[in-house]
């Protein structure tokens, strides 16, 4: 879903970086998985082509540039943009901005002509800048196991040249001159010195990248509607998986078809709330903080919803992964959220095993499957539900969406909840299909 690049000189530790950000990614977050790529491309062709024509300096950097972007284009649509529909996370150690630097500052093309020729590709939803000292860098190049690896003795050989890229990188990363379109989109953290120990640059990374991701962000090369549309067709998937399991004759653990229980949605959903409001009301003061005061946030959407279509139980990890990026909750979060739910409401069971070292698993009951299913269909319009509801306390539940559909401020809104509803099924098989935004009012009030 994102596109994470970590740029910097030669020598200054881009694929150290890389590799630290792809593991505090995977170990924090739940993105289907984490990629490691590179620019250029070595074992491409076209990246073959850019490498040569800078260490043969056998084309005008006009060509030399274009090389570059041909394989980054290929490269952003053929390779990296499939795997950000599908939810996963690209880091790339180098990207456009590597361009902007090498051929449009140290080459005197122009960062503008550059920026144009490479307009085409991918735009990094953030750029990590990590710089150290040239002649530190000029160490590491010279070190046997980097020029084996990379032979960038070949053609980046000068500390004057080492001088005039880390310039460039400050130049262009440190806002001294502007960003151009459509690269000014991005976010920029940096610069990350890597000067002293691995851990402390491992902890100014770690740093960086959590406090990026935290943020939620919208990521600038996908929508968000597409890939939870992709995840939430793979739970399907895996859901019938186990439901085919009564060809073995055994049978289906739930039904998934008439899941709103004869009830319409905004039932379902009252139900849910006034059972919320009978918990708070019970909670002891020193634990309310433990648990959101609307059944509408985000953690408990996301951990209700996702459970509804999870046919076994599942631990926190395993939880955690069928989220995907855009339900993402912490693990920290997510673990208090259902143990909570498990001690104070009866939402939740949790199956107990005899192995001291496995972990106790959780599932959604089947008399809350309809009300995490509801979370998901509705998603897109949570906070507009809340504030509705804020702003109409004396108005029945059911006019909901009605009015907001009226109101003609969210037709993106309705058009996903549509598209959900045709993976997740309406709930009742006797419903008329949902096709657009007034079908989903109708079917809201149970029309």
């Amino acid at each position: 879903m994102y596109l994470i690049t970590v740029e910097g000189g030669d020598g200054s530790g881009k694929g150290l970086a890389a590799r630290i950000v792809a593991e505090v990614i995977e170990k924090e977050f739940t993105f289907t998985s984490v990629e490691i790529t590179g620019e250029p491309r070595r074992d491409h062709p076209l990246g073959r082509l850019a490498i040569d024509s800078v260490r043969k300096k056998i084309i005008t950097p006009e060509g030399e540039a274009g090389l570059f972007a041909a394989d980054r284009l290929d490269h952003s649509h053929g390779w990296i943009l499939p795997r950000l529909r599908e939810g996963r996370a690209v880091v790339s150690e180098r990207n456009v901005h590597s361009s902007l630097v090498y051929q449009g500052i140290v080459g005197k093309l122009g960062i503008d002509r550059v920026a144009h020729i490479n307009s085409a590709a991918l735009i990094p939803d953030l750029c990590i800048w990590v710089d150290c000292d040239p002649e530190v860098a000029l160490e590491r190049i010279e070190s046997e196991t980097l020029r084996n690896l990379s032979n960038k003795k070949e053609y980046f050989e000068t500390s004057k040249l080492q001088e005039e890229i880390r310039e460039g990188y400050r130049t262009l990363l440190s806002g001294e001159i502007e960003m151009p379109t459509p690269f000014d989109m991005g976010a920029l953290i940096g610069p990350i010195l890597n000067e002293s120990t691995e851990v402390r640059f491992r902890q100014q990374l770690s740093s960086a990248v959590k406090n990026f991701l935290h943020s939620k962000p919208n990521p600038i090369n996908v929508d968000t509607q597409s890939v939870e549309m992709f995840r939430l067709n793979e739970l399907i998937s895996a859901m019938n998986g186990q439901t085919k399991l009564k060809d073995l004759g055994l049978k289906p653990l739930r039904n998934h078809i008439n899941w709103l229980d004869s009830k319409k949605p905004w039932q379902v959903l009252q139900n849910a709330q006034n059972e919320h409001t009978q918990l708070l009301l019970r909670t002891p003061e020193s634990e309310k903080h433990l648990i959101p005061k609307n059944i509408l946030n985000h953690s408990i959407s996301s951990i209700c919803g996702t459970l509804s279509l999870m046919d076994t139980a599942a631990d926190i990890s395993e939880l955690r992964k069928s989220m995907g990026p855009v339900r993402n909750v912490s693990a920290s979060h997510t673990r208090k959220i259902i143990k909570f739910l498990h001690d104070h409401s009866s939402w939740i069971s949790k199956n107990k095993t005899l192995l001291v070292r496995e972990s106790t698993k959780s599932y959604l009951k089947d008399d809350y499957r309809s009300f995490g299913k509801l979370l998901l269909a509705i998603w897109p319009l949570r906070r507009d539900i809340k504030n509705w509801q804020r702003q109409n306390p004396k108005t029945h539940l059911r006019h909901c969406l009605p009015q907001i559909l009226k109101s003609g401020q969210k037709p993106n809104a309705f058009d996903s909840i549509t598209s959900r509803l045709k993976i997740l099924g309406i709930g009742n098989e006797n419903n008329k299909p949902v096709l657009n935004g007034n079908d989903v009012a109708k079917w809201w009030q149970g029309n």
